[in-house]
């Protein structure tokens, strides 16, 4: 009998997730080959998504995937990866009270493991603020938009008043811009019930370290963007850093490249800081025997790991070798092209044919910035406004791999049009921390 072909896939993001459903397809009819996927959530999480939930846009469920309905002919395992050793072609996964760990082998190796948040070294930022990168993170963010408001409602000192209804957003781009528009309109929508905080009251601030917000969009759709936030009512803070926050106050200075004669620092009274300034790479890649810039694996122009064959980097955790001259920002359409060529390629070499390499033609970008509006770039259009939202929300329906959840998320938006925000605040601990098994023993998966 032929020794079976096992394949590795680390990460059940959108670039893991994408790779294995690929190679299930190619291979479904093969017995001889056998995949793995290895995720810490047994669900595909829709990431751009999130702000909407923080904003009761979106129902939590209806933006999650399980895997195992996903990736049906796949073993899956949830479980958090210790070690990658690419000489003896194996994965250590962590053992927890109830399970010992796991060694799996594999003859093939695709490496999704996405990227975490990037505090840039401060810690009492990192402490203090908020992040949008999980569902817990915008769950947490929506109860305490509540219980400021809660708070601020029957508060008589002006001064603390206006420090519980401060949120200060670090970071311009994709993340920062959409969920500033959110918690904005949510503020807003949401006073309908508090009677004793007025619209003025609300302070909604983002604050971007370069000269403009959005970088990468076109200068016209950046300048719509900025003067529609802005006649909403959020303030925008360019060309400035954040370098402390101890959960009362938020200290900023302008950063070397402003032309602004003001250089001293700036403090920002604020009980809630959401960062979305940027991220990295995860801790397990830095440690890893790979290649790496900038803590990204370095990948050739077929996204396979020099001197590792039958190893692959995909997604926000890979970079092109310099030589190559390919640059993208790291978004979900990005890891998309990523997963289908290291699929696509995997099943070359199993099929010793020969390999393709890495082309991509840009399709476009696209961002929301509250009260159904945003601003759309594609095949070389602009589109602005109510138009550039529905090109939105049609193309991120269109990338859900569940109909069910695609139908779901349809009906939460066209409730949200005929019906007010709820403002149940949910009741679940923000930190829960996962205990685990020190590695004293593992089973041994061939």
């Amino acid at each position: 009998m032929e020794p079976k072909k096992r394949i590795l896939i680390l990460g059940g993001g959108f670039a893991g997730v994408d790779c294995t459903r690929m190679l299930e397809k190619y291979f479904q009819n093969r017995d001889e080959i056998e995949i793995t996927l290895v995720s810490d959530d047994n669900f595909l999480l829709f990431t751009p998504m999130l702000p909407q939930v923080a904003s009761g846009t979106v129902t939590p469920r209806h933006i999650v995937m399980p895997l195992r309905s996903l990736c049906k002919k796949s073993r899956i395992y949830e479980l958090v990866i210790r070690d990658i050793d690419p000489v003896n072609k194996h994965v250590t996964l962590e053992g927890t009270p109830e399970k010992r760990g796991v060694r799996i082998h594999y003859d093939y190796l695709v490496i999704a493991l996405g990227s975490e948040t990037n505090f840039f070294g401060l810690q009492n930022v990192e402490k203090h603020s908020f992040t949008m990168k999980t569902l817990a993170d915008a769950l947490s963010l929506r109860n305490r938009l509540i219980d400021m408001l809660e708070q601020a409602e029957n508060e008589t000192r002006e001064e603390l008043k206006q420090r519980l209804l401060t949120f200060v957003v670090v970071g311009g781009g994709f993340a920062g811009v959409e969920t500033a528009g959110e918690i904005n309109d949510f503020l807003h929508d949401a006073l309908n019930y508090y009677h004793n905080i007025n619209k003025v009251d609300i302070n909604v601030i983002i604050i971007e370290a370069l000269s403009s917000i959005l970088p990468g969009f076109n200068k016209k759709l950046v300048k719509f963007a900025h003067n529609k936030l802005e006649k909403n009512g959020i303030k925008i803070l360019l060309d400035t850093i954040v370098s402390s926050f101890d959960g009362k106050i938020v200290i900023v200075k302008k950063s070397a490249k402003s032309t602004s004669t003001v250089k001293s620092k700036i403090s920002i009274p604020s009980y809630t800081l959401v960062w979305a300034a940027g991220v990295t790479p995860v801790e397990i890649i830095k440690k890893s025997i790979f290649k790496t810039m900038k803590g990204q694996i370095i990948v050739n122009e077929f996204l396979e790991i020099p001197n590792f064959s039958g190893v692959f980097a995909i997604g926000d955790c890979s970079r092109f070798d310099e030589s190559i001259n390919k640059s993208y920002p790291p978004t979900a359409q990005l890891a998309e092209a990523h997963a289908k060529l290291a699929a696509y390629n995997i099943k070359q070499i199993i099929n010793n044919n020969e390999k393709k390499k890495f082309e991509y033609n840009w399709k476009g970008q696209s961002a929301i910035i509250g009260k159904r509006s945003g601003i759309t770039e594609v095949m070389g259009c602009t589109v602005t406004g109510f138009l550039a939202w529905l090109i939105w929300i049609n193309y991120y329906l269109s990338k859900m791999p569940n109909l069910e959840k695609r139908l779901r998320v349809w009906l939460d938006w066209n409730i949200d049009l005929f019906f007010r925000r709820d403002i149940s605040r949910y009741g679940f601990k923000r930190n829960v921390l996962k205990e685990y098994q020190e590695l004293d023993e593992v089973d041994d998966v061939w």
